[in-house]
């Protein structure tokens, strides 16, 4: 959708995005459903050409980058990864938002969703946490749900097994098909809502 721009560093004094793939960290956990954020960033931090790296903080991984098409001076974003489990992700993104002095509004947290189908999702602005403790963190460390969410649907568990099993679960061999096209449509609603604002995002991605 949009051409990555290279490397360029987050140094002028455009207004900075702040984009955060929720999950939790390790490879025992790359493959489930709830680290479906890290799975979306990862493919923007290609997009940028780059590679995650060590915030100073020592609490999370960042690529700084812009967004747009080639020649033209795209947003400045910064990609986030926590070096924590989920239920602990707010601190860290606390620290990194203060650091690029990036406000509430401008915060994009990526997650899996239970109550959107597979291979659906939804783009919001605000709104409650329905039971996702990455979102309640982020919520507790910054004070506001005020920030946007890029839903990235996983749709409920089949028959009576528990959904906490089930987002901690890898995707089925299906589902695993058609993976790299959501999380492929996802990082484009990210692009999207960065370059063109939240109307134009959720008219075109929230199916």
């Amino acid at each position: 959708m949009f051409h990555r721009k290279g490397q360029d560093p987050v140094t002028d004094s455009t207004p900075v995005w702040l984009v955060v793939g929720l999950g939790n960290p390790g490879p025992s956990y790359a493959g489930h459903r709830h680290n479906v954020g890290h799975l979306v960033v990862d493919e923007l931090a290609q997009r940028l050409g780059s590679s995650f790296r060590a915030h100073k903080s020592g609490r999370a991984d960042v690529v700084e980058g812009r967004f747009g098409a080639p020649g033209t001076p795209g947003p400045r974003v910064v990609l986030m990864k926590a070096r924590c489990y989920m239920n602990e992700t707010g601190g860290p993104v606390k620290q990194v938002a203060a650091f690029y002095k990036v406000p509430p509004e401008r915060v994009v947290a990526i997650h899996d969703e239970l109550d959107i189908p597979f291979d659906t999702m939804r783009v919001k602005l605000g709104g409650g946490d329905n039971g996702h403790n990455g979102l309640r963190s982020i919520r507790s460390s910054l004070g506001t749900g005020d920030f946007h969410r890029v839903r990235v649907g996983i749709g409920r568990p089949p028959g009576r097994r528990d959904p906490a099993d089930f987002v901690l679960s890898d995707y089925s061999a299906a589902e695993r098909r058609i993976l790299p096209f959501q999380v492929d449509r996802a990082a484009d609603a990210v692009e999207t809502l960065v370059t063109e604002g939240l109307e134009r995002t959720q008219q075109q991605f929230n199916s």
